[in-house]
């Protein structure tokens, strides 16, 4: 990774622009790709990083530029610059970007409040640190950390944590200890990242996701199989109902069942949130999987505001509005909107047809028939040179997994399959396609509707906050992709909710540094941030004395961050420290 620069000549004055490249190989090319666009890195956007730096963290950057020289000492000792070595190299610039995350949600003091410091070895304030910055730095299991991952980084050095002290045994403690606070924990956050990012909660994204075990989990009355979004079905898995807001930063959380289905998790999910956090007139996002008659009935008896997505059975009861072209607004490119009132006018339905949405139905439908009617073409030739009598329910049976495989198209196609006594299998065999589906699903391709009880936004209003939903989605995507929330490994139902705790934590990080990084012109990329920054390393400097009697001094220092790393750095209004305490 490293900078390159182009020149343009503006008002009279020549500009430098900066990008952080990468060259990825794709194939049998070596290509550049722009990681993040730096702009100018001028005196001016290097105060606007500092200051931001100074919100996030709520502290006074004093320490000296990249390593300015040190005053002088008051004695001098002569040494032997030809003996002078670098010892112990580990990963220092991931570990103290994530604790520098850490203190900025300022989770060490709720942490240090919550589980105040007693007759243990260690502070479970510090373990929890630990469990959390290694969850965002190297996503592992706790033997991971503790028997390789700790000790090749300086997060002991941070934390003041000898490595000798961290065990799994410890790690595991540290969880038992960490999850009575989660409540405590959700509020801190909320707290905090509303003042940082100037959040408000009056709009909730509200989702569900699924994660596996690998293991029976027999200890885990939770863990149950039931539908996997992971597409383990032979897996035990929980529940996940997580609830962000409209920018997709954390605010709770919850864990069920792992054959809980989604509809009924919406009212606990809202008077839980609204117990913890205060109720107030916000409004709901859920995807269609959320909506039920009986839950939008309690929407409307509690007076609750809400924004959900809407079953594809739903289309056929708005036809004729789908198929008249007046009323429509484009709202973007490739986008168009109809607004609907109710039947009986309290509701307002919002049809929207999207050309990207059709062309990629489109494509499902026809990669769904082709494997339908390959399926029955096979299963017609079986039929017809076979010299032994069928059985009628096991075709039947092979028919319905074929269909089922291809739900999307099943509706297609007009099977028929009866017992003819002329025939050499006893079966006699046809299908067809029924041109009603193909007509309607030519009307009705890319087409879904959204449904509210809020009467007063535009509609362009009502589809940008719920294609918000995607933030949800993205939540998930990272808790899974980048912070290994599955496969759990953890059997016990304490040790399971921890882990999850852990990593909702560490995705209160990542959000943080996304935050973060995207206002000070640096794209939406934590990993590459992460991933950067870790090849800074720390390192013991031994520097032999000239003395009559020789000794070594030693020094723990940090490495001098390369071009690229230090722009970061300096992009984000941080400074590195120079110097880290050695062990007494």
């Amino acid at each position: 990774m490293y900078l390159r620069h182009a020149t343009r000549r503006k008002d009279g004055k020549v500009h430098t622009y900066w990008r952080l490249v990468r060259s990825v190989r794709r194939g049998s090319k070596v290509m550049q790709e722009t990681v993040a666009h730096l702009g100018e890195l001028d005196a001016q956007g290097r105060a606007k990083a500092k200051l931001l730096a100074r919100s996030m963290t709520g502290r006074e950057y004093r320490q000296l530029d990249f390593f300015e020289a040190a005053q002088e000492a008051e004695q001098r000792v002569e040494v032997r610059l030809d003996q002078v070595r670098l010892e112990h190299g580990r990963a220092f610039g991931n570990v103290w970007l994530g604790f520098t995350l850490w203190r900025a949600l300022k989770l060490d003091e709720a942490c240090a409040r919550l589980m105040p410091e007693g007759r243990e070895a260690v502070p479970w304030s510090s373990m929890a640190a630990l469990l959390v910055i290694a969850r965002l730095c190297e996503p592992s299991s706790e033997l991971h950390i503790a028997e390789d991952w700790y000790r090749k980084t300086a997060l002991g050095d941070i934390l003041g944590v000898p490595v000798e002290r961290v065990n799994d045994d410890r790690l595991y403690r540290a969880l038992d200890e960490l999850l009575p606070h989660k409540e405590a924990l959700e509020q801190q956050l909320k707290a905090r990242l509303g003042e940082l990012f100037d959040l408000d909660y009056d709009l909730l994204l509200y989702d569900v996701t699924s994660s596996y075990f690998e293991g029976q989990a027999s200890a885990n009355p939770q863990a149950k199989r039931g539908h996997s979004r992971d597409h383990r079905p032979d897996c035990k898995q929980v529940c996940i109902a997580l609830v962000v807001t409209r920018e997709g930063v954390p605010l709770s959380y919850e864990v069920f069942d792992g054959n809980r289905t989604d509809v009924t998790t919406v009212e606990e999910i809202v008077s839980t949130m609204e117990r913890r956090f205060g109720r107030s007139n916000r409004v709901w996002v859920m995807d269609r999987g959320m909506t039920s008659a009986d839950n939008l009935a309690w929407f409307w008896q509690t007076n609750r505001r809400f924004l959900v997505g809407t079953p594809k059975s739903e289309l056929k009861k708005w036809e004729k509005e789908i198929v008249e072209e007046r009323d429509w607004r484009k709202v973007r490119d490739g986008l168009e909107v109809k607004l609907c009132k109710g039947p009986e006018g309290m509701e307002t339905f919002l049809l929207c047809r999207s050309a990207d949405r059709q062309k990629k139905e489109q494509a499902m439908h026809e990669r769904f028939s082709t494997r339908i009617k390959a399926g029955l073409e096979s299963l017609e030739r079986r039929l017809t040179g076979m010299k032994r009598r069928e059985d009628l329910g096991r075709v039947e049976r092979q028919i319905g997994r074929l269909l089922q495989r291809n739900s999307r198209a099943a509706e297609r196609y007009k099977i028929e399959v009866k017992e003819d006594e002329r025939l050499a299998c006893g079966l006699s065999f046809s299908w067809s396609t029924r041109p009603e589906w193909e007509e309607w699903a030519g009307r009705t391709e890319g087409c879904y509707i959204l449904r509210t009880n809020i009467s007063d936004w535009t509609p362009e209003e009502l589809w940008q906050t719920y294609v918000q939903l995607s933030q949800a989605e993205d939540a998930f995507r990272t808790q899974k992709t980048q912070l290994s929330i599955r496969p759990i490994s953890h059997q016990k139902k304490e040790r399971v909710q921890a882990h999850i705790l852990v990593c909702f934590l560490a995705h209160a990080l990542w959000k943080t540094l996304e935050q973060w990084q995207s206002r000070a012109g640096l794209g939406n990329s934590p990993r590459t941030i992460l991933d950067e920054l870790a090849l800074i390393e720390s390192a013991d400097v031994v520097i032999p004395t000239a003395e009559a009697q020789p000794r070594e001094l030693r020094l723990r220092c940090v490495v001098r961050p390369e071009g690229a790393q230090r722009h970061l750095l300096e992009r984000l209004g941080l400074r590195l420290p120079e110097r880290l305490r050695m062990p007494s």
